[in-house]
C-alpha cells in the first residue's frame, strides 16, 4: 500500500471513531434525561462548547503553621490524648 492509502485508511478510520464517540455521548445523554442541559449548551445537537479549565497556580512556599492551630488530626483524634 502506499503511503497515501494508509492515510486516507487512517482517516477514515478515525472518522468512524469520532461518530461513533458522539453516538455513544448521545446515548448517554439520554439515558441519564440529561440532553446538550448537562454540558450548559441549546446550540444546535452535534455542537458542544469547549470546556474551558482556568488553571491555579499553587506556590512551592510551606504553609503558616498558624492555619493548623486548634485543628485535629482526623481520624487519630484530638492532639495531646491518644487515640481510640
Amino acid at each position: 500500500m502506499s503511503q497515501q492509502v494508509d492515510l486516507t485508511t487512517i482517516q477514515q478510520q478515525l472518522d468512524e471513531l469520532a461518530h461513533r464517540v458522539h453516538e455513544l455521548e448521545r446515548t448517554v445523554d439520554r439515558l441519564s434525561g440529561a440532553g446538550d442541559r448537562r454540558h450548559g449548551s441549546t446550540s444546535a445537537p452535534g455542537h458542544r462548547p469547549t470546556d474551558r479549565v482556568d488553571l491555579v497556580t499553587i506556590p512551592d512556599v510551606p504553609y503558616d503553621n498558624t492555619l493548623w492551630t486548634d485543628s485535629d488530626d482526623e481520624g487519630l483524634g484530638v492532639r495531646d490524648r491518644r487515640a481510640p
